[in-house]
C-alpha cells in the first residue's frame, strides 16, 4: 500500500484513467486489428501507467504493465499476431493490474499471484504443462497420480465429464523456477481461473465464482470523478450571478415595505375618518336616517373588512418574502463558497516548477542561487495559478538577471556567495498575497529613469514630478528594460509588463520594496472572489459608476475651502498627509460631452428615478463634496463624485474585442436596479490624473512653437486619394498631425521612422492590406498598446470579427462614418 495520502489519491485517480483506457482500447482493437493509431494509443496509455506504478513503489503493477507492453510493441512489430489468444492474455493481465492497484491504494488483498499471471500472458501455462487450462476438463479415463501435488485439468469438453470434476479443479501456480506450488485453497480459485486463456470453449463458471463476482459488483463505488475546469467556471460564474439575483430579490423586498408602510398610512387615515362618521351620527338633525348615509357607512364597514385582509395578506407576505430571502442567502453564500473550494489548488502546484527554473538560469547567467519557498499549502483558486504562472517566472528571470550578483561581485560586498530567491505566499483577509524576493543589489533609480526618458516613456519634467514608488513602478512599462543587449533571459522589455497586465486582469495590485545593495521584494496582492466583485456604487452627472471596493481607503466630505494647490495639482489633507484629488467628471471628460442632459431625462423615465432619491438623500446639504480616497499599492488618490449610492455584489462583465482598450474602464456590470453599469479601473484613472497633471505642467512652461511640436501624430493608411485627403482634413482639423501612407506596406516602413500615437486604416488595399497591417504591428512588442482604428466599407459583423481578431481597437464603417464618430473613437483610444 502506498504511504503518502496524496500519492494514493494521485495514484488512483490517474490509473483508473489509463485502465479504462486500455480496456476501451482493446475491445475496440479487437474489432479493428489493423488501427494502427489506436495500438499507438494503448501503448502511450501502458507506458504511463508503468511509470506511474514504478515511480510509487508498486512493483507488481508496473511488471504485469511491462509485460502488457511488452505484447503490445510483438504486435506493432509484426512480430506477434492479435488473435483472440493474445487478447485474452492481455485482458487477464489487466484485470490483474485492476485489482492489484485497489491493493495499492486501499490495502485490501488483492489475491493476485503476479508470477503466475506473467507466465500466464507469456504462455508458460500451455507450454510446461499441456493439461493445464483454465476451466477446461478431459474424460476421466485419463491417468491420474495417487497423490498428485496439484490437481491435473484436463483437454476436452466439459460435457463428458461429470459436474463434480468442474468444480473440484482447480489451476497450475508457477513459480520463478516453474516448479509447481502445493495446492492452493478453493477460495483463492475463483480469483483466477477466471482469468486465465482459454484454447478451447471455456466452461460454464461455478457457483463460487458467481458468489464472487456479485459480491465484486454490490462493493462497487465510484469514489472520485474528474471535471473539466470549464464546467467549474461556468457554474462559478452562475452562482455569481445567483448572488447578484439575491442583492435584486432585497430591492423587491424594500419594495415590498413601501407597500407595507402604504396600507399603514391608509388604515390611520381610515381610523380618523371613522372618528369623523361616528361624530356625523349623532348630529342633532337626525343624518342618522338618511338613506345615503346608510351606504355611507355600509362602503366604510366594507372598507374596514378589506383593510384588514389587506394588512394581513401583506404582513403575510412580507415575512414570507424575508424567509425566504434569508434562506436564499445561506444558499448562495453555501454555494459559491463551495465551487469556490472545488477550484483551489495549493501555490506549491506552481512554486515546484521553479526549482529548476532558479537552477538552469542561475547556472547559466554564471550565479549561484538558492531557492527558498514558503506557504506551498496555500490555496487558491485555479485561475489565479493558471494567470500566475508566466507573471512568476519572469520575475524569477528579472531576480537571477537584473538583481543578484555573481559569486565574485558578493564576495567583494562581503555577502554570502550563494544568493538567495524567496517565494512566499499566504492569505491575508480575502486577498492571496505572493512575494518574490532576493537580497541582490536593489533597484537602481538612476538606471531607470535614464532608461524611460531614453525610450520616450516618459519627460525629465514628468520624471521629477514622480515619487520613489512612482519611478520604481516604471520597470512594469512595456518596452522597458535596463538591459543594453537582448539574451535568451532578458532584454526585450516584454517580461514585468506580463506581470503587471495579469495582475490587474485578476484585480490585483503589485508593490515595489528596493534597498540598494540589499535586495528588492516584489509583492503581488490578489483578490481571492474572481466571479463576482464588490463594488462601490458612486454618481457623477447621474450616471452611476462602479468602483471596486478592494481599492477604496476611505471616503470623506470635503468642503471647498479645504482644497489647496502642490506643484500646480490639487491636494486636500488626509491623515494628517497631502493627498492629489480630481473630479471624475474631469478623468471621465464627462463635461465636455455632448447630449449627456438629453440621457439624464431620458434615465429618470425609464427606472433611474431610484438613484436619483439615494442621491438626494446621500449628497450633503451643506457644500462639501464626497470624496473617494482610492489606494492602488502606495499610490493614493481623491476623486470627488456627485453622490454614494450603495456597496453591492456584480458578476463583471468583460468588454468586446474591440473596446478591450478603453481608457479607465475595466469592464461593466448589471446593479440590481436593472442599469447596465461602467465598472472604472483605478490603475487607469491614477494614470490619467498624473498625465493631466503632466500636460498642465509642460504645457505651461513650453512655448506655442514647443506646444504645436507636441501635437499627437496619426499615420493615416489609405489607397483612395480622396478618402485620405478627406480623413486628413478631419483629423487636422481636429488638431492631430498626420502622416500618410498610400498602402499598408507604406504604412509599416514609416511606422519605424519616429512615434506615432495611433494608427488610422483602410482594410482593402494593395500590397498589405488593414488586417495582414494590423496583424504585423501587433507582432511588434513595442506596438502591442498602439490603438489601431481601420476605417472600411466592409461592414457585416463577419468582417468586424476579423478586424477585433487581428487586434484592431476600433471598427468604423464607412456606410456610417462622419468626422465626429472617428474623432471621438480617436479621444477615447489615444
Amino acid at each position: 500500500m502506498i504511504e503518502d495520502q496524496e500519492l494514493r489519491d494521485v495514484f488512483k485517480v490517474a490509473s483508473q484513467e489509463h485502465l479504462q483506457k486500455l480496456d476501451d482500447g482493446l475491445l475496440y482493437l479487437e474489432q479493428h486489428p489493423d488501427d494502427f493509431a489506436q495500438l499507438e494509443q494503448l501503448l502511450r496509455e501502458t507506458h504511463s501507467l508503468k511509470g506511474d506504478a514504478g515511480m510509487l513503489g508498486v512493483k507488481n503493477v508496473a511488471s504485469l504493465a511491462h509485460q502488457m507492453e511488452h505484447i503490445l510493441g510483438g504486435v506493432k512489430r509484426g512480430e506477434t499476431p492479435l488473435n483472440s489468444d493474445i487478447s485474452d492474455r492481455l485482458s487477464q493481465g489487466l484485470e490483474a493490474i485492476r485489482k492489484l492497484v485497489n491493493e495499492a491504494v486501499t490495502g485490501q488483498d488483492s489475491g493476485i499471484n503476479t508470477f503466475y499471471i506473467l507466465a500466464s500472458m507469456m504462455g508458460a501455462s500451455s507450454q510446461l504443462q499441456p493439461q493445464a487450462a483454465a476451466s477446461i476438463v478431459e474424460p476421466s479415463s485419463s491417468p491420474v497420480p495417487e497423490q498428485p501435488l496439484v490437481e491435473p485439468q484436463f483437454t476436452e469438453p466439459p460435457t463428458q465429464q461429470p459436474e463434480t470434476n468442474v468444480e473440484n479443479s482447480e489451476v497450475v501456480n508457477l513459480e520463478k523456477n516453474s516448479s509447481f506450488l502445493p495446492r492452493q485453497s478453493q477460495p483463492e480459485f475463483p480469483l483466477q481461473a477466471h482469468n486465465l486463456p482459454a484454447p478451447s470453449e471455456p466452461a460454464p463458471a461455478s457457483a463460487s465464482q458467481s458468489a464472487v463476482t456479485a459480491s465484486s459488483t454490490s462493493s462497487y463505488r465510484i469514489e472520485t470523478i474528474r471535471v473539466a475546469t470549464q464546467n467549474l467556471d461556468d457554474l462559478m460564474t452562475q452562482a455569481g450571478e445567483l448572488t447578484v439575483t439575491k442583492t435584486r430579490l432585497g430591492h423587491r423586498v424594500a419594495e415590498l415595505e413601501q407597500i407595507t408602510t402604504l396600507w399603514e398610512e391608509w388604515s390611520r387615515e381610515y381610523f380618523v375618518t371613522s372618528l369623523t362618521l361616528d361624530r356625523m351620527q349623532i348630529d342633532e338633525n337626525g343624518i342618522k336616517a338618511n338613506g345615503k348615509f346608510s351606504q355611507l357607512q355600509d362602503y366604510y364597514q366594507r372598507t374596514e373588512e378589506r383593510l384588514e385582509r389587506l394588512g394581513t395578506l401583506v404582513n403575510r407576505l412580507r415575512n414570507r418574502v424575508y424567509e425566504d430571502t434569508a434562506r436564499l442567502e445561506l444558499i448562495a453564500e453555501a454555494l459559491e463558497s463551495g465551487i469556490r473550494t472545488l477550484r483551489l489548488l495549493p501555490l506549491s502546484t506552481i512554486f515546484n516548477l521553479f526549482p529548476r527554473t532558479v537552477r538552469d538560469l542561475a547556472k547559466r547567467e554564471g550565479k549561484e542561487v538558492a531557492l527558498v519557498i514558503e506557504g506551498g499549502e496555500t490555496t487558491a483558486d485555479k485561475r489565479i495559478l493558471e494567470e500566475m504562472k508566466d507573471p512568476l517566472m519572469h520575475m524569477i528571470r528579472n531576480a537571477i538577471d537584473h538583481g543578484i550578483e555573481t559569486v565574485e561581485e558578493r564576495k567583494q560586498l562581503g555577502k554570502p556567495p550563494v544568493a538567495t530567491l524567496r517565494i512566499k505566499g499566504y492569505n491575508i483577509a480575502s486577498n492571496i498575497i505572493i512575494e518574490v524576493a532576493d537580497d541582490g543589489r536593489g533597484l537602481n533609480l538612476e538606471s531607470i529613469k535614464q532608461t524611460a526618458v531614453k525610450r520616450n516613456l516618459c519627460t525629465l519634467e514628468q520624471l521629477a514630478e514622480m515619487t520613489e514608488n512612482q519611478v520604481q513602478s516604471l520597470i512594469f512599462t512595456p518596452g522597458f528594460s535596463t538591459k543594453k543587449f537582448v539574451t535568451e533571459v532578458s532584454g526585450r522589455g516584454v517580461g514585468l509588463d506580463v506581470v503587471r497586465t495579469n495582475v490587474e486582469a485578476l484585480k490585483g495590485s503589485i508593490q515595489v520594496e528596493s534597498l540598494p545593495g540589499k535586495g528588492c521584494t516584489l509583492r503581488l496582492q490578489i483578490s481571492t472572489s474572481l466571479a463576482t466583485a464588490n463594488v462601490l456604487i458612486v454618481v457623477v452627472e447621474d450616471i452611476p459608476y462602479a468602483l471596486p471596493v478592494e481599492f477604496v481607503d476611505t471616503a470623506q466630505q470635503v468642503s471647498p475651502s479645504d482644497i489647496f494647490a502642490i506643484e500646480g495639482k490639487e491636494t486636500i489633507l488626509s491623515k494628517g498627509q497631502p493627498l492629489s484629488v480630481a473630479h471624475l467628471t474631469d478623468l471621465l471628460e464627462l463635461n465636455t460631452r455632448q447630449g449627456w442632459q438629453k440621457n439624464r431625462y431620458l434615465r429618470q423615465e425609464t427606472g433611474s428615478e431610484s438613484l436619483i432619491k439615494n442621491q438626494k438623500y446621500f449628497v450633503n446639504s451643506t457644500s462639501k463634496m464626497p470624496c473617494i480616497v482610492l489606494k492602488v499599492g502606495e499610490e493614493r488618490l481623491g476623486l470627488f463624485v456627485d453622490a454614494l449610492i450603495d456597496e453591492q455584489d456584480v458578476v463583471m462583465k468583460p468588454q468586446s474585442q474591440l473596446l478591450k482598450r478603453v481608457r479607465n474602464v475595466s469592464g461593466a456590470t448589471i446593479l440590481a436596479t436593472g442599469e447596465v453599469c461602467m465598472v472604472l479601473n483605478p490603475h487607469d484613472l491614477i494614470k490619467s490624473v498624473r498625465q493631466q497633471v503632466s500636460s498642465r505642467g509642460v504645457g505651461s512652461a513650453r512655448s506655442q512653437l514647443e506646444t504645436a511640436s507636441r501635437k499627437q501624430v496619426i499615420l493615416l493608411a489609405e489607397d483612395s486619394i480622396a478618402t485620405r485627403t478627406q480623413e486628413k482634413r478631419i483629423l487636422e482639423g481636429a488638431g492631430y498631425e498626420v502622416v500618410t501612407a498610400v498602402d499598408g506596406l507604406d504604412a509599416f516602413h514609416k511606422l519605424k521612422t519616429r512615434d506615432f500615437d495611433a494608427v488610422i486604416s483602410d482594410i482593402q488595399m494593395p500590397n498589405l492590406d488593414g488586417l495582414a497591417l494590423t496583424i504585423k504591428i501587433r507582432e511588434q512588442k513595442e506596438y502591442s498598446e498602439l490603438p489601431i482604428i481601420l476605417v472600411t466599407s466592409l461592414a457585416s459583423d463577419e468582417d468586424k470579427k476579423r478586424g477585433a481578431d487581428a487586434g484592431a481597437n476600433a471598427y468604423i464603417p464607412k456606410g456610417t462614418f462622419n468626422q465626429d464618430v472617428l474623432v471621438e473613437t480617436l479621444k477615447r483610444l489615444v
